[in-house]
């Protein structure tokens, strides 16, 4: 018998199924431990009893099921288990069938690397105590300038965000982000670009941020976005996916021109980790204010892109992971004398040697220090 309870590995992946429709196999280690996920999952494909831990109802069926293979492995709810949404919260059952075409999914590819893409996005956030799941956030409007989102961070969908209003945004909007994450009056445009170099529509992401930038302000008082953050596997595919954008004619549609500030967060515990950081008020302030004095700090007013000068050396906080900056760094420092130098975690360092290639030193922080001072409270949604 599995008992269905909150917090648990079951709820957690009902959970996130009942949002993103589907979740690919191989990212499962987002979750918690591969290896004891991947048996969970496997178990779960076959029949089993369940029972509500609250109520004591009892269902005995497939709990999940698995299609496609390779990079393509998805899990899915299996429809005769459909009724257990509804022992996670009133009315997610009908939000489930009416996002999902009545669980009828989409066979082609492109809908399924969407779904992933979406649902990765949003096990990172919850992992990092962002509250991700639709039907537990104030529904988004465009008729008024009002207080709609709520205090602490979260994370909207989309797909969501695409039905405001009495008629459904143009299909244009939004079809390579994920969706935004409101923190500490700040929001953040999100990207997944997985392992794969994003394609990137210059024209259409620009229109969807003019289309967030609304929403943003009639829904939260927020009347600019300038950053977003990109997932991905690693710190190269990012990179090579900020550049791809270089191929557009417009130079005002490439993704560093859109986005002034891009943080691009790995896939795995130090990317849940760094994301966290996103959830403390003035963040970036107060990560300058740890790591420098107030009279070696430039305040954005140097001759190109550094946080502070200490005895001659020019040093670039790179822990926000801001890959648009970091680029400008580099571009300023090629035809430069002087010292140069990027602080980062330790994570962060192989791919940061790879693309300054001897220009700047490197030193690192521990993340420890850095969590010590400005994370004394580490929550984890998809533990509660």
């Amino acid at each position: 018998m599995v008992h269905f309870r909150p917090g648990s590995q079951v709820w957690q992946l009902v959970m996130l199924l009942s949002f993103s429709g589907e979740f690919p196999f191989h990212s499962l280690s987002l979750l918690g431990s591969e290896r004891v996920y991947k048996a969970l999952v496997s178990r779960l494909t076959t029949l089993q009893t369940i029972r509500n831990y609250h109520s004591c109802d009892e269902i005995t069926c497939r709990l999940l099921t698995i299609s496609g293979k390779g990079a393509g492995k998805s899990i899915r709810l299996y429809k005769g288990a459909l009724p257990i949404l509804e022992w996670l919260y009133p009315g997610v059952y009908e939000y489930y069938m009416d996002s999902f075409w009545e669980h009828r999914f989409p066979g082609d590819a492109s809908h399924r690397d969407r779904n992933h893409r979406v649902s990765e996005a949003a096990a990172m956030c919850m992992k990092a105590g962002m509250e991700a799941r639709p039907y537990l956030l104030p529904r988004l409007q465009n008729r008024e300038m009002l207080q709609v989102i709520p205090d602490k961070p979260c994370f909207y969908l989309a797909k969501d965000m695409k039905k405001v209003g009495e008629t459904e945004m143009n299909k244009t909007m939004f079809t390579r982000m994920a969706g935004a994450i409101f923190s500490s009056s700040n929001c953040y445009a999100v990207y997944n670009t997985r392992d794969a170099v994003m394609k990137w529509s210059g024209m259409g992401e620009f229109k969807a941020l003019h289309s967030l930038i609304e929403l943003t302000r009639l829904n939260a008082g927020i009347s600019e976005v300038d950053s977003a953050i990109l997932f991905g596997r690693s710190g190269e595919i990012a990179l090579r996916t900020l550049l791809e954008s270089d191929k557009t004619r417009r130079l005002e549609f490439r993704f560093d021109s859109i986005y002034r500030h891009i943080h691009f967060i790995p896939m795995n515990g130090d990317g849940i980790r760094q994301l966290r950081l996103f959830s403390v008020p003035d963040w970036k302030a107060q990560l300058l204010e740890l790591l420098f004095e107030p009279e070696v700090r430039s305040y954005d007013r140097g001759l190109f892109e550094y946080d502070a000068c200490v005895d001659g050396v020019n040093i670039l906080s790179h822990l926000d992971g801001d890959i648009a900056r970091l680029i400008r760094f580099r571009e300023a420092i090629e035809n430069r004398t002087g010292q140069f130098e990027v602080l980062c975690f330790p994570h962060q360092t192989h791919f940061l040697r790879e693309y300054l290639g001897g220009l700047a030193s490197i030193k690192t922080i521990g993340m420890d220090s850095v969590e010590e001072e400005l994370c004394p409270e580490r929550r984890n949604l998809l533990e509660r």
